[in-house]
């Protein structure tokens, strides 16, 4: 179901049955807010790789995401409010499914 500013809403679910709702124009970009949520490794080559599962709100949709984060420094002209380390985030997308009802 599309908002208004044209964003969509997606439910990550989690093991414990919580839902949290992340927002995106895309699936692909509420997934990389999700993933920033991870717990961050080093580096990216040593980051533990989490499958995500996104229920698109108001459809029968369940996008399908492997997520990873690692720490990175902050780049050389980043604003002050920046902090000297920041979390980088990538995901690839896995299949889509439908949920039977």
């Amino acid at each position: 179901m599309v908002r208004e500013d044209g964003k969509r809403n997606f439910a990550l679910r989690e093991e414990s049955g919580e839902e949290s709702v992340f927002s995106g124009n895309t699936p692909r970009q509420a997934a990389l807010k999700a993933a920033r949520r991870l717990e961050p490794a080093d580096s990216e080559d040593g980051a533990d790789r989490v499958p995500l599962e996104l229920r698109e709100k108001g459809t029968d949709k369940v996008h399908i995401y492997e997520g990873w984060a690692w720490e990175e420094e902050a780049p050389e002209n980043k604003p002050d409010w920046m902090p000297e380390v920041i979390t980088e985030a990538n995901v690839s997308k896995e299949g889509i499914e439908h949920l039977d009802e």
